[in-house]
């Protein structure tokens, strides 16, 4: 969540510094076209940049858009937009700061109550000053009213808006100046300000603590007064005129008590009354910049909309794929429930069999298919609840070929023939889709990698040695870098990919303090195979996991994320006991 937030604040940021550059190219142009720049610029604090994203994936999802889509070219797009991953998860020792998130919390509902208290007390004054009005007869298009209280005359209302003026307005102005008075007024009407002035009162009130969001809010009273006196000027009123007609009002009036309520006299007024008796001009928008604003919004809007698209699930059949190319099975299985409610489960697949001892079906399908946990959804709930024992086995022939396979393509081998048995068996069917997700990237410390490299005639490269897993130690003898990166995406329950490049055979013992979790390693192969399990370590006050690969390999896991797959079930039956 607090990463989240953090590319989100830092996004909207940059759009906002984006839109500031983009005014000082429009500085000579009209000034609703800065107005509505800083405007998008408010309005992108309360549109995160996933927001987008996510609806382009929904688009994503017709039959016509499937067809392009491609996970790869949002990765990289995604790890540029969220370059603030999640933190790598705390050690035991370091939970007693759990406050600091609810602390931060505080503060900033302290904050938001703070300006919602503010903007309460002065739209209570203005609602006063609505009911003790009078009708004033005046040829406006809304309804006009005389207030006792001193204010200026401002816009109230949304959708049915009133012009509020003080009383006595008629007989302090010109009939020319109070002309002048209420073309600005109508200017406001038109370009509906207060609605556009309340959007950005949310977003002050939601991000009071960003500095930024006050300077926007600055710029766009400043231009918004600007466009007003543009649009009066252009529809013939007298500079001179207008002008006494902004001074008289200030002398007997005080500024809008509430940002929403659109009046005369804000903004810079020293400003103001010079560019209205030097008669400012503002250039009309050239084909260039009328390009160059459909560019900018085209980007803004449609670039990430595509992303989401070009990422959106592929989702494709199980049947169909298995049609195309059809995946080993064994040649006999049985399958039958295990009522013996005891706690200990595990898994086994030596050479062309697979044994599985009180396991749920949740856990066969993420074996099947090499899935964390957060990678699976949909289903009956009895697939984590009941458990079954399964003992599969292949033909004589083909055990011998699969054992003559490293470990790891034996064990994608296994995985191949438990989805099989998971479709024949148990009828599932799938839907595959892809998503940007948390993973760990396994680098090279800036130490060095501290590998010790078996022996060559040891083993070969792709050939594997043994390994032994056990509660906060993990060893292994010629054991593949590929396989050290599986092993330790077993350990931390979460994806890793190699990006330290290493290639051969290593050697390696790795000895951590296991953080007491739900992520209990399963029981691996312990038969005819490299894989054995060893007792477990004492509890120790040794380092965490991420610190041990470090200080011990040589290594370093980055929190990142990145595409993954992910499986929801469509349908899942029983099966029959056999």
């Amino acid at each position: 969540m607090m990463g989240e937030l953090t590319n989100h604040l830092w996004q909207s940021t940059l759009f906002a510094i984006l839109a500031g550059l983009l005014t000082l190219a429009f500085r000579k142009n009209r000034a609703q076209v800065r107005y509505w720049l800083w405007f998008s610029a408010s309005l992108k604090f309360l549109i995160p940049f996933s927001l987008l994203l996510a609806l382009g994936g929904y688009l994503g999802r017709s039959p016509a858009a499937k067809s392009i889509a491609v996970p790869a070219i949002t990765y990289t797009v995604v790890q540029v937009a969220e370059p603030f991953p999640e933190a790598i998860p705390p050690t035991p020792a370091r939970t007693n700061q759990d406050w600091l998130p609810i602390a931060l919390f505080g503060l900033w509902a302290w904050g938001v109550a703070c300006i919602a208290l503010m903007r309460l007390r002065g739209w209570l004054r203005i609602r006063a000053a609505v009911r003790a009005s009078i009708p004033l007869d005046m040829p406006f298009p809304v309804e006009v009213r005389s207030s006792p209280a001193l204010l200026e005359p401002g816009v109230v209302g949304f959708f049915r808006p009133v012009l509020l003026c003080p009383a006595g307005i008629k007989e302090r102005l010109t009939p020319s100046q109070l002309q002048a008075v209420l073309a600005h007024e109508l200017c406001h009407i038109r370009r509906r300000d207060n609605l556009t002035a309340a959007i950005h009162m949310i977003v002050e009130a939601v991000f009071w603590f960003h500095p930024l969001v006050w300077w926007i809010s600055a710029r766009l009273m400043e231009e918004r007064e600007r466009a007003c006196d543009e649009g009066v000027l252009e529809s013939g009123s007298e500079p001179q005129v207008y002008a006494e007609s902004i001074l008289k009002t200030c002398q007997f009036c005080v500024e809008s008590p509430l940002t929403c309520v659109s009046g005369v006299t804000g903004a810079d007024l020293k400003k103001r009354i010079i560019r209205v008796m030097t008669q400012y001009s503002p250039c009309k928008l050239g084909f260039g910049k009328k390009l160059l604003l459909l560019a900018v919004v085209v980007a803004a809007v449609a670039i990430p909309v595509v992303l989401g698209l070009l990422n959106a699930p592929q989702i494709r059949a199980q049947s169909t794929q298995s049609a195309a190319a059809p995946l080993p099975s064994f040649e006999v299985a049985s399958i039958k429930p295990n009522r013996s409610r005891d706690t200990l489960r595990g898994a086994e697949w030596p050479p062309g069999r697979y044994t599985a001892t009180n396991q749920p079906i949740k856990a066969l399908i993420e074996f099947a298919y090499d899935l964390r946990d957060f990678q699976l959804s949909g289903g009956p709930s009895w697939i984590a609840s009941e458990r079954y024992d399964v003992d599969a086995k292949v033909d004589d022939s083909r055990a011998a070929e699969v054992k003559k396979l490293s470990f790891w393509r034996r064990r994608d081998q296994m995985r191949l023939m438990v989805q099989s048995l998971l479709a024949d068996r148990f009828s599932l069917r799938l839907s595959h889709k892809t998503e940007i997700l948390p993973i760990y990237a396994l680098v090279i410390a800036k130490t060095g990698a501290k590998l010790q490299e078996s022996k060559p005639g040891k083993t070969h490269v792709g050939e594997e040695g043994e390994f032994s897993m056990s509660k906060g130690q993990l060893s292994g003898q010629g054991i593949s870098f590929e396989g050290l990166v599986h092993l330790l995406s077993w350990c931390l329950g979460r994806p890793v990919v190699d990006q330290a490049g290493l290639k051969g055979n290593y050697d390696f013992t790795l000895q951590w303090t296991p953080d007491e979790g739900p992520g209990a390693m399963a029981k691996v192969q312990t038969d005819a195979g490299p894989g054995t399990v060893a007792p477990p370590l004492p509890g120790s006050s040794g380092p965490s996991i991420f610190t041990a690969i470090q200080e011990q390999l040589g290594l370093k896991l980055e929190s990142t994320k990145g595409p993954l797959d992910v499986i929801v079930i469509d349908h899942i039956e029983r099966p029959s006991e056999n």
